[in-house]
């Protein structure tokens, strides 16, 4: 031990009167990744980076005042293509009924409840043969005549009351003879009732529904004679009756 000693001292004395090397600078070369470097290591070299909350830093976040930023609103772009018609959406359930509105405004006058009538029922007891020429078919005995809207003098019913009306015409035939009657509106043939000669006689009718316009006129004409056309009757019976009445009235 002694031997060494004094040697270490004999060193020692010859380098203090030499100059002493400079000192090399050394870089640190990292040989392995971040996450393969042990724990223990990083460490002892930082205590700030072993995870202590003692020197863990403070986040820092930036505050920018989007004011600053934000540019003026652009002008509206042109309107777009529509898209395809989607599919219809199940119907939905009912909602909850609505608050009552306002009482509205009062409507038009309304028509007046006034009831319109217009009828009449006449008849012949005299019987008619038919001439050279049309033979206007005139009636001697009243039944029914409303407000004598039936002319008995003109054999002709006016109407003063537009509307829709029932006419009906019965007649006796005469035997061997035939029996041809026109039901007129205006001058205008409607509706004809005809028997063929025969032996016997026979009861005869026709009816139908006019819509009539005021002014308008309904009455009987015998057609003109080519062979014997008449009707029968006689003072003790009416065989011959005409009838008319308003069904509905037009109202305007």
């Amino acid at each position: 031990r002694m031997r060494a000693v004094i040697l270490l001292l004999l060193l020692s004395a010859g380098n203090a009167g030499a100059e002493p090397e400079p000192r090399r600078r050394l870089s640190c070369v990292r040989c392995c990744g971040p996450s393969e470097q042990p724990v223990s290591i990083i460490s002892q070299r930082n205590p700030r980076m072993s995870g202590d909350p003692a020197y863990s830093l403070p986040k820092i976040q930036p505050t920018i005042d989007i004011t600053i930023l934000k540019g003026e609103k652009g002008e509206m772009g042109e309107k777009g293509y529509p898209g395809a018609a989607g599919k219809a959406g199940e119907r939905g359930l009912r909602g909850l009924s609505g608050r009552k509105g306002q009482k509205g405004q009062a409507g038009p006058q309304g028509h007046s409840c006034k009831q319109l009538f217009a009828g009449f029922s006449v008849g012949r007891r005299k019987p008619l043969h038919s001439s050279d020429y049309f033979q206007h078919v005139t009636f001697d005995t009243e039944f029914v005549n409303l407000y004598q809207h039936f002319n008995m003098f003109s054999g002709k019913f006016f109407c003063y009351v537009p509307g829709v009306y029932y006419f009906s015409l019965n007649v006796h035939t005469w035997n061997f003879k035939e029996t041809y009657v026109h039901l007129m509106r205006n001058q205008q043939p409607v509706a004809i009732l005809y028997a063929q000669p025969s032996d016997r006689s026979i009861m005869q009718s026709q009816s139908l529904m006019l819509e009539l316009r005021e002014g308008d006129e309904v009455w009987v004409r015998m057609f003109k004679r080519e062979r014997e056309n008449a009707i029968y009757s006689e003072e003790s019976d009416v065989y011959v009756i005409f009838n008319g009445h308003l069904i509905k009235p037009a109202l305007e």
